[in-house]
Order: C-alpha cells, then structure tokens, then sequence
C-alpha cells in the first residue's frame, strides 16, 4: 500500500516536525523505530501510511501522542471525549478513535484490530497495556504463550513483555485500548519480524 490516501492527513508534516524538534536524524529516528530509512521518509512524505502500532512507536520515540501526530487538539484539560468529536482513522486495517484527552500520560483509544498475520507488530516498550474486547475475539501473544479474549475479557500486561495483538477472526475486533506514554530514552521496540532488538 504505497498509495497516497487521506485517511491521516496531517501524519506525514507532523513525522517530519516532531524528528526535527527532537534533533533526530532520519537514519537515527529509523533506527530507533526497527524502520529502514527510505520507509520512514514515506511516511514523512505521505507517500505512505503507518499503522496504529506504528504511530504509537513513532509517538514514544518522539516523545509525544497518538493525538499530536494526528493533528488533534481538544479543549485544554476537557474531561469529556464525546462521540461526535473523534472521526475514525484507518491505516492498514487499523481503524481507531481517540477515547481520551491529548498530553496525559495515559491514552485511551477505541480500537478496531484487523484479523492476525504473520506480519503483524511485535512491541517491547516501558509501561503498561491494558485492553478490554468489546466484540469479535483477540489473540493476544505474550512473550511465550498465546491468549485468546472473548468480549467481555480484558487484559492487563506489562509492555516490556514482547506482546503482539490481532484479531483471531476474519472479521476483526473492536477493542478498548489504553496504554500509559513513556517518554524513555531506553525503550526497547521490536517492529515487524517478531524478533526483538535495540535501538
């Protein structure tokens, strides 16, 4: 999908930006992310699009959230997130909401999960992850062992554990998902392959 959509349209500037404000090269930033150079520059392009596991390594390794990235900017401190405000965004079969408020250190996401591959993420990051399954059933791999939640299920995991998420059905699975933003120099991502490395 190397394709030019206008499903996230202020991605690609806000990429550049955020590497540039953080002295970041594009060799250093790739690196950082388990990303080749010339991937990164399409999507500082536009030229492609990242997926949700994407943008939420982008936005650890540049220190900010998934809602800066998207150009998103709600009321100051607004404690309500209504239905109507957040458009659904979808990028490689992710489709997903803001559920909670820009620059907190935790951020809530509605979430649909596209049906598991082989190619999907595997991540390592400091923090914590929590999901709850609202419908369909998610295959959750955490380190060694494979979990599979039924709606209802919620899980609650440390993200230093490899942990790789995807829908066990065809049809995917909408998910509540929160995660806590950590902004260390040490974080460990684990990108694409499922084999862990550094930055």
């Amino acid at each position: 999908m190397d394709h030019v959509t206008d499903v996230v349209p202020d991605v690609a500037p806000q990429l550049r930006a955020l590497r540039r404000r953080r002295g970041l090269t594009l060799e250093a930033a790739a690196q950082r992310a388990g990303l080749s150079p010339a991937h990164l520059s399409r999507l500082e392009t536009g030229n492609r699009q990242p997926s949700l596991p994407m943008l939420l390594a982008l936005a650890r390794i540049y220190g900010t959230t998934v809602s800066e990235l998207l150009g998103e900017a709600p009321p100051e401190r607004d404690p309500v997130v209504r239905a109507g405000r957040s458009e659904p965004v979808e990028a490689d079969g992710w489709i997903y909401r803001q559920a909670g408020g820009a620059g907190r250190a935790m951020q809530a996401l509605r979430v649909h999960i596209p049906y598991a591959t082989r190619a999907d993420i595997v991540r390592v990051h400091p923090g914590e992850e929590w999901l709850h399954v609202l419908e369909g059933q998610v295959r959750l791999a955490l380190g060694d062992t494979v979990h599979l939640l039924d709606p209802g299920d919620s899980a609650h995991y440390d993200s230093l554990t490899p942990h790789r998420i995807g829908a066990a059905g065809q049809a995917g699975a909408e998910v509540l998902f929160v995660h806590t933003l950590m902004q260390s120099p040490a974080a460990d991502l684990c990108l694409g392959d499922g084999t862990p490395h550094g930055r």
